[in-house]
C-alpha cells in the first residue's frame, strides 16, 4: 500500500521496555517517516527530547491499560502529559462504569476532551472492542462522538485480542467522517494493516512499523 507509513504510530508500551527502546522507536519513527510514536507517559520528557523539532506526533496514554482509575487522575494525568509534550491523548474508558450502565463514561470522556482541546491537543479514546458486543461498539462510538473526541481506538493490546476488520468497518460506519479510527492490537503485518485500513482506519498503532514498511 503506498504511504503506509502516514498511517503508523510506531509504539512500545511494553512492561520492561528501557530508556534504549525510546531511542529505537524515535528513530525509526524519523527514519521511516511514520505519523507517531506512542510512548508511557513515564517517557514523555525524553521522547520530546528525542524528537526535537520534528513533524512526528508524540502520543501518550491515560488511564493505561484498563481504564478505571479516578476522572480527577486521568485528567491530572492528561494535563501532566500534555504539560511534558505531548500532542495527542490515548485515553482508555471507563469500560468497568460502561458495563455497568452508567452515564460517567460520557462525562469523563468530555470532560478529558475539555482539556485536550483547550491545550489544542487531540484526543483518542479506546473503547476495548474485545470486550464489547457490536451492539456496544456502536454504543461507545456514540458515546465518544457526543463526548467530542478526535479519534476512537480499538484495542490497548492488553485484551484477549486488538483490531479487526469488522470492528473497523462498524465503527466506520457509525462514526461520523471527522471523527477518526485508529487500529491497534496484533497489527505485525503489511496485509493486516492495509485490510484495516481499507474498513476504514485512520491510523495503525504498532509495535511492527519497520517490518510493516518493509512489506
Amino acid at each position: 500500500m503506498k504511504n503506509i507509513e502516514r498511517y503508523i504510530e510506531q509504539t512500545v508500551l511494553k512492561p520492561t521496555l528501557k530508556d534504549a527502546d525510546i531511542e529505537q522507536v524515535v528513530k525509526e519513527a524519523l527514519d521511516y517517516g511514520f505519523v507517531g510514536v506512542c510512548v508511557p507517559p513515564f517517557w514523555v520528557k525524553k521522547t520530546k527530547r528525542e524528537l526535537g523539532d520534528s513533524h512526528v506526533q508524540l502520543v501518550t496514554v491515560v488511564g493505561f491499560p484498563l481504564g478505571y482509575q479516578l476522572s480527577e487522575a486521568k485528567a491530572y494525568e492528561t494535563e501532566l502529559a500534555i504539560k511534558d509534550g505531548a500532542d495527542e491523548i490515548d485515553l482508555v474508558w471507563s469500560l468497568s462504569a460502561y458495563k455497568s450502565g452508567m452515564n460517567w463514561p460520557k462525562i469523563e470522556i468530555a470532560k478529558i476532551s475539555n482539556i485536550c482541546h483547550q491545550h489544542e491537543k487531540l484526543l483518542k479514546v479506546i473503547i476495548e472492542t474485545a470486550y464489547l458486543s457490536h451492539e456496544e461498539i456502536i454504543e461507545a462510538c456514540m458515546i465518544c462522538k457526543d463526548a467530542g473526541v478526535d479519534f476512537v481506538k480499538t484495542s490497548t493490546g492488553f485484551a484477549p485480542y486488538g483490531a479487526k476488520v469488522e470492528h473497523i468497518a462498524l465503527m466506520r460506519e457509525h462514526l461520523p467522517s471527522n471523527i477518526g479510527i485508529k487500529a491497534s492490537g496484533g497489527i505485525k503485518t503489511l496485509e493486516q494493516a492495509t485490510a484495516l485500513i481499507q474498513a476504514g482506519a485512520d491510523r495503525i498503532g504498532t509495535s511492527s512499523g519497520v517490518q510493516i514498511v518493509q512489506g
